[in-house]
């Protein structure tokens, strides 16, 4: 039971569940209504496979800086080996493609470049500062171009629109968590803005980004894409992200990356509740 509770940890459910949320939102946004249940539930669930693959490689490339920044993590508190997370990890990524290659080829096509940027990332790029920061952040917006791709409208406007904010929000997180990492990010020589300019200054950069995310959420209501009933979900997304983002600028480690969980959550719930309010024909 244990190594199946190291084996879900290492998942981080939560991030992945975000990632296909997204999927059924650029779907949605796309066609005006939801998919067929048989899209939708491909498009989410392999998005969601991936992103668990990528997450799990993840603890795998990082088990060394783990060992000062997590200690608690599955694989430097032996929960789960690195052998054990690494099949895991491949296992977890044959799934998520094949389910993309049943939705079609140009969406299987999608999955198979976003699984390279999270392999590239993860075992090179997490040690150039902003340019993986952005890798990671431009794949977190790709999950609405692949919800688009796999109903046929990939460069929609509401789509690519959220597709900005949620890379946006996730280069916020990046910086910020790099801040929070600095001294495991050291044992590997990371060139993180966090490292190269100071922790205040790399936390100050990601606050102004959350803050430009709050003022682009305003836009599609300006340009009456959605009715102001909408204003709800989004309101929610913002505050959580707002809120979160001032008391990083003065947090420590662990209470940072509380605030880190808070914002990613927030808007997940926000963009829970805009998937809802749809199904339900609001």
């Amino acid at each position: 039971m244990k190594k199946i509770k190291g084996l879900i940890r290492l998942i981080r459910f939560e991030l992945p569940f975000s990632a296909g949320i997204c999927v059924v939102l650029g779907q949605m946004f796309a066609l005006g209504e939801f998919a067929s249940a048989l899209i939708t539930a491909l498009g989410f669930f392999s998005i969601f496979l991936i992103s668990a693959s990528i997450l799990v490689s993840n603890d795998y490339f990082d088990m060394e800086s783990d060992r000062i920044n997590s200690p608690n993590r599955p694989i430097p508190s032996n929960l789960v080996t690195p052998a054990e997370a690494l099949a895991f990890s491949i296992i977890l990524l044959l799934f998520g493609l094949a389910l993309s290659y049943h939705i079609g080829f140009k969406a299987f096509s999608c999955a198979i470049i976003l699984s390279i940027i999270g392999f590239l990332y993860n075992r090179i790029f997490k040690k150039h500062g902003l340019f993986g920061n952005i890798l990671v952040s431009f794949s977190v917006g790709m999950t609405f171009i692949f919800g688009g791709l796999s109903v046929g409208l990939p460069f929609h406007k509401i789509v690519l629109f959220f597709a900005v904010i949620a890379a946006l929000v996730d280069l916020g997180e990046e910086i910020a968590a790099d801040s929070m990492d600095m001294a495991g990010d050291l044992l590997i020589k990371s060139n993180s803005l966090a490292i190269k300019y100071g922790k205040q200054n790399a936390l100050k950069i990601s606050s102004y980004i959350f803050f430009f995310v709050i003022l682009l959420t305003t836009i599609p209501f300006f340009l009456n894409w959605f009715s102001i009933i909408y204003l709800i979900p989004i309101t929610i997304m913002d505050i959580s992200i707002g809120y979160s983002a001032w008391r990083l600028l003065n947090s420590k480690n662990e209470e940072g990356r509380k605030y880190i969980r808070w914002i990613y959550l927030g808007a997940t719930f926000g963009l829970l509740i805009f998937l809802f309010m749809r199904l339900f024909g609001v």
